[in-house]
C-alpha cells in the first residue's frame, strides 16, 4: 500500500481560495483511483472528488462541484484539489485516499470503505 501525505490546508477568508496537495510514497500512484474526503468532529466522513487513474474521469459531490477542481500527475506521484470560492461550511479537515483496484462509478469512489490507504489529513477553517 502506498502512503498518503496531505498538505495545503490552513485559514482563509470566504471567498478564497486553496490548493491541497497529496503526495504519496512507497509505490506509484499511476494505476490507483484517488479520492478527496473531509469530516468535520460533527459529521462523518464525506465524499468530496475523486479522479481516475488516467484522470480522464473525475467526480464530485453536489456540494462542491464547480468550486473544486481535482487533478493528478502520476509523473510526480501527486493529486491535488483546487478549491474556490470557499464557503464557512468546507471548514473540515480534508483527507486524501488511494484505491488500488480499478473503478469507474461515483457510487463506488464515495464509499469511504472503498479505499486501500489514507493519509493523516490537513485542516482546513474558513472564516466568514
Amino acid at each position: 500500500q502506498v502512503q498518503l501525505v496531505e498538505s495545503g490546508g490552513g485559514l482563509v477568508q470566504a471567498g478564497g481560495s486553496l490548493r491541497l496537495s497529496c503526495a504519496a510514497s512507497g509505490g506509484t500512484l499511476s494505476s490507483y483511483g484517488l479520492g478527496w474526503f473531509r469530516q468535520t468532529p460533527v459529521k462523518e466522513r464525506e465524499f468530496v472528488a475523486a479522479i481516475g487513474w488516467s484522470a480522464r474521469s473525475t467526480y464530485y459531490a453536489d456540494s462542491v462541484k464547480g468550486r473544486f477542481t481535482v487533478s493528478r500527475d502520476n509523473a510526480k506521484n501527486t493529486v491535488w484539489l483546487q478549491m474556490n470560492s470557499l464557503q464557512p461550511e468546507d471548514t473540515a479537515d480534508y483527507f486524501c485516499a488511494a484505491r488500488a483496484a480499478p473503478v469507474y462509478s461515483i457510487d463506488i469512489f464515495r464509499r469511504v470503505d472503498a479505499y486501500d490507504s489514507w493519509g493523516q489529513g490537513t485542516q482546513v477553517t474558513v472564516s466568514s
